[in-house]
């Protein structure tokens, strides 16, 4: 890629940040409980799932948490069609972010990059969609940060894009349910709230159960081992 177009990608960049920045303001300014934020959405007609879908795109490439946005989403578009508009946006964004960092930067840094670095790089990338799967059920490095770290690598785009949309799935169900369920306790229905603990649960297991089972699988692994 030239300078010149560089520049360009950066300035368009900027402008959809300061755009999401701006689309935030009109969003939240003046909300002061749910129903106020479902008929500011509301307002936008048949655009309103394309325009949430936008926004949440263009916060994830800014660096703005997804999670925030999904319980929004949970509770502006219920749960099934929530889960549905935020995991396109958060895809987009994903595969945005990827892609920015890779044809702005990936050469740069990869030029200025230490050995240590590389050998990351080169690990993550022998890993393939396997790193990308363990990164997304497994939030060891915030989501923002992994979607620019992965440009930097040579894994496939759309290796990138199937796991993302694959491995996000779980966590993206749970948070737009429990922003679903919230939004049913403040109505006065307090039904749903065992699902909302149900869904928190899962995110528990989504985080910890594979570093569980890598302790005992490692544990096994010594034990099996025959001692010198």
């Amino acid at each position: 890629m030239t300078r010149q177009r560089r520049w360009l990608l950066l300035a368009l960049t900027a402008l959809a940040v300061a755009a999401t920045v701006l689309a935030m303001i009109w969003l939240f300014w003046g909300v002061t409980d749910v129903p106020s934020l479902k008929a500011r959405v509301a307002s936008l007609g048949h655009w309103a799932p394309a325009g949430f879908i936008l926004l949440y795109a263009v916060s994830t490439v800014a660096g703005l948490p997804g999670g925030v946005l999904d319980v929004v989403g949970g509770a502006v578009f219920g749960p099934v069609y929530g889960s549905l508009i935020n995991l396109v946006g958060g895809t987009l964004g994903a595969a945005g972010a990827f892609l920015l960092a890779r044809y702005v930067a990936a050469n740069w840094v990869r030029r200025r990059a230490g050995p240590r670095v590389q050998k990351v790089m080169n690990s993550v990338e022998q890993d393939g969609w396997r790193f990308v799967a363990f990164v997304r059920l497994v939030p060891v490095i915030p989501y923002t940060i992994v979607n620019y770290m992965l440009g930097l690598t040579l894994i496939p785009f759309w290796h990138y894009v199937i796991a993302t949309i694959v491995f996000m799935a779980p966590s993206t169900v749970a948070y737009t349910y429990i922003g679903h369920a919230g939004t049913q306790a403040l109505a006065g229905d307090t039904d749903n709230i065992r699902y909302a603990l149900l869904m928190l649960a899962v995110i528990a297991v989504v985080i910890f159960a594979p570093q569980f089972y890598k302790r005992w699988r490692n544990a096994r692994t010594e034990q099996q081992s025959p001692s010198v």
